[in-house]
């Protein structure tokens, strides 16, 4: 029998690993400028400011540079899992790029939730990744196409059959309009069967269409909550396909 998804209400009543991520407070705390970056981004600043409430799903949108991937690959470190992507224990390296963003943060748990367990993806580390999952379990992800290896990773049953905290980073880059419903339907899977946790920037309506997500603009006065139907993404991309030629003029 498939598990139904709890209602409103009874969200708070979910073990979930994360409850909420704020600035670090305990420790050592590394010292920052706030005029410097990750501090300077909008988005940021108000993370550290006023912290965020995780619930069963978080959806973040907004244009390039907003902090999207800034954040959850902060929450992922701070959570213990690699930036470059995989699961906890993941230790794969190429370039460093990440921020510091994750020393500055404080992760709050649900209480009585047991899990530390995790999985980052994001689509611009994929390829070293796929040749780091390659080298550990004999899988050829390299033999197939882009969204082929993606789709095949998130169906696979070391990967949906873990519970946790699943985070990511743009995954659309490499999916069709269908995939990108197949993997819709992964994340709803998650969801329903109540003990994981999904955190996903994008720049896709339908990714964004999570049903029970908390969907957040990211732009430059921070984030806030917004309806589907009201992020800018959703407008632009129908104001495109109602009459390309409106956009298409500007760019002569």
């Amino acid at each position: 029998m498939t598990p139904r998804r709890p209602t409103a209400e009874a969200w708070h009543d979910v073990r979930l690993p994360l409850r909420r991520v704020e600035a670090r407070v305990t420790g050592e705390v590394p010292e920052r400028r706030d005029d410097v970056w990750p501090f300077d981004i909008p988005a940021v600043a108000q993370l550290l400011r006023e912290g965020l409430d995780l619930g069963p799903a978080t959806v973040l949108v907004g244009e390039n540079g907003a902090g999207k991937s800034t954040l959850v690959e902060g929450i992922a470190m701070a959570y213990g899992l690699n930036p470059e992507g995989g699961s906890t224990g993941a230790q794969h390296t190429t370039r460093p790029s990440e921020s510091p963003l994750h020393q500055h943060l404080q992760l709050v748990r649900h209480a009585g939730s047991a899990t530390r367990w995790g999985f980052f993806l994001r689509a611009e580390t994929m390829h070293s990744f796929y040749t780091y999952v390659d080298g550990m379990f004999g899988e050829d992800f390299h033999g197939r196409s882009h969204g082929e290896g993606f789709l095949d990773l998130f169906t696979g049953h070391r990967f949906t059959d873990k519970f946790g905290l699943y985070v990511f980073d743009e995954p659309e880059s490499a999916l069709s309009f269908t995939s990108q419903l197949h993997l819709l339907a992964v994340l709803l899977g998650l969801m329903e069967r109540g003990d994981s946790q999904v955190l996903l920037a994008t720049h896709s309506p339908v990714l964004a269409s999570l049903p029970g997500a908390t969907l957040l603009q990211l732009d430059e006065d921070g984030y806030r909550p917004a309806a589907w139907e009201d992020l800018d993404l959703v407008d632009h991309y129908r104001r495109f396909l109602d009459g390309p030629e409106r956009y298409l003029r500007h760019l002569r």
